[in-house]
């Protein structure tokens, strides 16, 4: 765990949870798995609000928790889990363009919220579609709920494990937490609900014509309320499954820019035939066969057998190897070796780190040396054809950046450097992790300078709010344009000018935020792949 990744959980703990949670979360983090009366020893908090910030990072995944045989309850923080936060924007997005604006609200509900019942979602996201609608129109609850079937059946969200149901022949005391189970195939089988209904709109008043205060009525609708059908099944997000549509979108588009887009088209049919039978870590696709292939061509792309066949032959013979056969039969079977891939695109994110960085004829020598695995300084220059005095400069920059390493190989035991060969080589493991902790800390800064651009016009927001209040307040009772304009004149036009330019600079920090994520995800994707076939 790196400090600048222990910053970056803190940061975004802190904007989306507060400065309790930030602290408890962060010490667990810090100290690993720790009891709940240590937590609040270490941290100086009360044990209320140490318990309060335990439940909220429970219920985002952000902490478990472990019964260890003494019967002591451990929490952990899961720092990788956190990261994730910074994505979320990019879920939601995809839900969007996946399953439109139902598919975008459900997966926003259950990020922002952690986890939820089917029921409850249904209703909310039924009513903020129809918040949304002209009047007079609603949202079908049934409709939502048919997206959420789409999303459970394409495992973009699942079932959270559940607590097994207490049998009444144990007479031994309760466990001090309850251990949670999910059977495998339950993960996405959606309970059969008769949602009917449609969304509502909110009151604008507070309280209703009788004057009863809102927190009461609710309180009294809530006793009055049946019970809720799917009580105790909860549904999450699944991460993973995003991250593998990341992944296979990111695949086709490096196919597409190395051939041509039928190539692309090809690998995306592959991949969308294995995307629920192959694991999200598997570092190959299922076997399919030629045949498979081209009935599942999408409809439209009139390839015919025999070209379809010469484009695998053509995958399968490229050196990046993004494709491979594996039999004969069914008219050839082939896979897609996703580590190999994975590989491929994080060696490309660092070559054009390196170009970006330090130059093109820089970034030529670190491909040589990629491409050659171990080079002495003399066959670099030779081989890249740059003076011996550029490429030994422009080598050790390299070298100091940890871009590139350095292996000594002795000839005798006295390690004498005359008696020595000094090989360059690429450790591209340990590359990506030096850049991958740049970005965690590029992140970090991005955070902290949209923080204190806000914080050093926080007056002036302040005073934008009222007036838009004001000025939507005024509308809803049929006040006079002129009415209008003067609230409007209210905010001058250095001032105007201001947020103008804060806008500008926040919307830039955000979108740089998202960007940097767009590098991070392929890097950490092959660390990820890497680990798990060590």
């Amino acid at each position: 765990m790196t400090q600048a990744e222990i910053k970056l959980c803190s940061l975004l703990l802190q904007e989306h949870f507060g400065e309790i949670v930030e602290k408890i979360g962060v010490h667990l983090i810090r100290t690993g798995s720790q009891p709940l009366r240590v937590i609040a020893h270490d941290t100086g908090t009360s044990m209320d609000q140490v318990k309060k910030a335990l439940c909220v990072l429970i219920q985002h995944n952000l902490v478990t928790y472990q019964v260890h045989k003494r019967g002591v309850v451990e929490y952990e923080a899961q720092c990788s889990r956190v990261v994730r936060m910074l994505r979320y924007p990019r879920y939601i997005y995809t839900s969007k363009t996946l399953y439109s604006d139902t598919g975008e609200l459900i997966v926003e509900e259950l990020l922002l919220n952690g986890k939820m019942t089917m029921s409850a979602v249904v209703q909310k996201v039924a009513d903020r579609l129809t918040e949304t609608m002209e009047d007079g129109k609603t949202m079908d609850c049934a409709e939502v709920s048919s997206t959420f079937v789409r999303l459970a059946d394409t495992h973009f969200i699942q079932r959270c494990p559940l607590a097994p149901a207490a049998e009444n022949s144990d007479p031994g005391p309760p466990p001090p937490a309850p251990t949670l189970v999910i059977n495998e195939k339950d993960m996405y089988l959606v309970p059969k609900l008769n949602l009917i209904g449609k969304g509502k709109r909110r009151r604008s008043s507070e309280e209703d014509a009788a004057g009863e205060p809102k927190a009461k009525r609710l309180r009294q609708t809530a006793a009055s309320k049946e019970p809720i059908p799917d009580d105790g099944i909860y549904w999450q997000a699944n991460l993973d499954r995003f991250h593998q549509h990341f992944r296979d979108q990111t695949i086709v588009s490096a196919v597409a820019n190395r051939m041509d887009q039928t190539s692309s088209e090809i690998v995306r049919t592959m991949l969308r035939m294995s995307e629920i039978t192959t694991p999200s870590s598997a570092p190959f696709t299922q076997p399919l066969s030629s045949n498979e292939i081209f009935r599942s061509l999408p409809v439209g792309y009139n390839i015919s057998k025999q070209v379809l066949d010469q484009y695998l032959t053509l995958l399968a013979d490229d050196p990046l190897e993004f494709v491979g056969k594996s039999g004969d039969s069914g008219g050839g079977m082939y896979v897609i070796n996703l580590h190999k891939a994975l590989a491929s695109l994080a060696t490309a994110t660092l070559e054009s780190v390196v170009q970006e960085r330090f130059g093109s004829r820089c970034a030529r020598i670190f491909r040589l040396v990629l491409q050659k695995k171990h080079l002495e300084q003399k066959q670099v220059e030779d081989f890249a054809m740059i003076p011996a005095k550029e490429a030994k400069d422009m080598l050790y920059k390299m070298l100091s950046e940890n871009f590139i390493s350095l292996q000594e190989i002795p000839k005798t035991p006295d390690h004498a450097p005359s008696r020595t060969f000094y090989l360059y080589t690429v450790n591209i493991l340990s590359a990506v992790r030096m850049l991958l902790h740049r970005c965690y800390k590029s992140i970090a800064n991005l955070i902290e300078r949209r923080q204190f651009e806000t914080k050093e016009n926080k007056r002036l927001l302040e005073k934008s709010q009222r007036v838009e209040a004001i000025i939507a307040s005024m509308q809803a009772t049929g006040a006079e344009e002129e009415q209008l304009q003067e609230i409007e004149e209210m905010i001058t036009a250095p001032e105007r000018q201001q947020l103008e330019t804060l806008k500008r600079n926040v919307n830039k920090l955000d979108a740089s935020e998202i960007q940097v994520d767009e590098t991070i995800f392929p890097l950490e994707s092959y660390i990820e792949s890497t680990v798990k076939r060590r």
